[in-house]
C-alpha cells in the first residue's frame, strides 16, 4: 500500500482527503501542524507527502525546504489556495514536485498522486546526459559546462532533462507543461517561460553559443551548434 503523510490543519479538508485516500488503498498518517509533520517525515518512511502551506508551527514552505536540505527525495505535493505564478514557482524552487491549487476535485488529486508515484518508481535510463559542451547529472541535479558547475532546482533539472532527451526538435510550451509539470497547459500562466529563463541564465548566460533557442509562436528547441 502507498504510505502517505498528509499535513493539513483544516479538519474538514483533512477528513475529506484522508478518507478518499484510504478508499484508494493508501495508508495515511495525518499531522495538523508543521513541527510534528517534519518530525514524522524524518522519523518514518513515506512514499509521498501532501502538505498544505499555511500551517501552525512550521509552514509548508519550511517543511519542503528542510526536507530537501537534508537530501530527502520523498515526493512532495503542495496544496494551497495561493494561485499566483510567484507562489507556484516558490513551491517548485523549494523542492516541491507538484502544486495543486485549492479548491480541487479529489479525482484530480488522485491523478497527480499517481503521476508522482509513477515518476518516482521509474528508473532513469541514464544518470548522465550530454548535449554539446553541457553535461547534466540528473540524480545530482547538477550540470557542467566548460568546467563551470551549475546547481539546478528539481524543476529546472526536470525541464533540462526533457529538453536534452528531445534535443533538435521544437517543443511547445504545452508539451513542456504536460511532461515536466504533469498538468494541462494553462494559457493564463507564464510558468514555462519563467523556468526557461531560469535555465537560460544558468546554462547559456556568459557563453557565446546558446543552447536554448526560441521558435517564436511554436516553442523552444535545445540545440548544440556544430
Amino acid at each position: 500500500m502507498t504510505r502517505i503523510l498528509l499535513i493539513e490543519d483544516e479538519e474538514k479538508t483533512a477528513f475529506f482527503i484522508k478518507k478518499g485516500l484510504e478508499e484508494n488503498n493508501c495508508t495515511v498518517e495525518l499531522a495538523n501542524d508543521g513541527t510534528t509533520a517534519l518530525q514524522l517525515a524524518f522519523q518514518k518512511t513515506y512514499d509521498l507527502i501532501i502538505s498544505d502551506i499555511v500551517l501552525p508551527g512550521k509552514d509548508g514552505w519550511t517543511i519542503c525546504k528542510e526536507l530537501r536540505t537534508q537530501k530527502s527525495e520523498v515526493p512532495i505535493l503542495m496544496l494551497s489556495g495561493m494561485s499566483t505564478t510567484d507562489d507556484i514557482v516558490k513551491g517548485f524552487d523549494l523542492g516541491a514536485d507538484d502544486y495543486l491549487v485549492k479548491p480541487f476535485e479529489f479525482r484530480e488529486l488522485m491523478v497527480r498522486i499517481k503521476a508522482l508515484l509513477k515518476r518516482t518508481s521509474q528508473k532513469q535510463e541514464s544518470d548522465t546526459l550530454t548535449i554539446g559542451d553541457l553535461v547534466l547529472h540528473v540524480n545530482l541535479r547538477k550540470a557542467i559546462r566548460h568546467e563551470k558547475e551549475i546547481t539546478l532546482t528539481g524543476k529546472e533539472c526536470a525541464l533540462l532533462e526533457y529538453m536534452i532527451r528531445n534535443h533538435d526538435k521544437v517543443i511547445s510550451r504545452s508539451e513542456l507543461a504536460k511532461h515536466v509539470w504533469k498538468i494541462d497547459f494553462d494559457t493564463g500562466t507564464n510558468m514555462v517561460e519563467v523556468y526557461v529563463n531560469y535555465l537560460r541564465n544558468k546554462i547559456d548566460k556568459g557563453f557565446d553559443k546558446k543552447l536554448i533557442q526560441t521558435q517564436f509562436g511554436l516553442g523552444y528547441i535545445l540545440k548544440a551548434e556544430p
